[in-house]
């Protein structure tokens, strides 16, 4: 993809869902675009529709309107073996829950993605990512064996494995205790950095969304930049992103 042109870019994006009480929209036309290297965070209410957003953007779900561009490619004129490919290639992605394979060491959790993309040096690389993120002396350990913090390392080391153009994190930091969420924010914006990533993630912290360049705020279905007037002109520096 051209390097000036937004990694991510959201027009009129929509989710409806069927219910027994009748439809139910969950995001109403939302339009955004990101530069590649940028960090955002995305928060609201429970339920407001933070992690649909989030599904959307990696192509996890349909839209019920509107489109996503996601690193060059129009996620809704793919099909779903073609989206995965798109995400195998360019995203990364860190969950609240961990998500890794118990039955597969820490080493092994990391390798996973390596191998599926058929790399070679995958045990040397998968070592170097947990080194980052200090976990040498665990690398044999089964996730159980392991602290919800160490765990989430493992994640990181997973996420950053193939060197994602794009991360999304889903509350990273959800699980963890102040101290240990410290730790793992730290670890997440450092890495950020050092590889030039874009990225994403889903809070209901408010100091974690203050590290990032840019807050959307979904309320009602609706998202909005903070900063944005709530008459509708943009404050300086900012634009209106939904509702055009």
């Amino acid at each position: 993809m051209n390097d000036l042109e937004p990694i991510l870019g959201l027009e009129g994006l929509s989710k409806t869902y069927t219910t027994a009480h009748g439809p139910l929209t969950v995001l109403s036309a939302a339009s955004f675009a990101l530069a590649r290297g940028s960090t955002a965070a995305i928060v609201g209410p429970s339920g407001s529709g933070k992690t649909t957003l989030l599904g959307l953007c990696a192509g996890l779900d349909d839209p019920s309107g509107g489109s996503v561009r996601l690193c060059g490619h129009r996620l809704e004129a793919l099909s779903e073996d073609e989206r995965a490919a798109v995400r195998n290639a360019h995203v990364g992605f860190v969950f609240q829950n961990f998500q890794l394979i118990p039955t597969l060491t820490a080493l092994e959790n990391v390798m996973v993605p390596l191998e599926l993309r058929g790399d070679r040096r995958a045990g040397r690389r998968a070592a170097e990512r947990l080194e980052e993120v200090g976990l040498a002396e665990r690398m044999d350990h089964y996730p159980v064996q392991l602290s919800g913090g160490e765990q989430q390392r493992v994640a990181l080391a997973r996420a950053f494995s193939n060197d994602p153009d794009i991360l999304f994190a889903d509350e990273p930091t959800g699980n963890l205790d102040a101290d240990t969420s410290d730790q793992i924010t730290e670890i997440l914006f450092s890495l950020n950095r050092s590889r030039e990533t874009t990225l994403v993630l889903v809070t209901h912290d408010a100091a974690l969304a203050a590290k990032t360049a840019r807050i959307f705020r979904i309320e009602r279905g609706h998202v909005r930049e903070d900063g944005a007037d709530v008459g509708g002109a943009p404050a300086p520096g900012q634009r209106e992103v939904v509702n055009r």
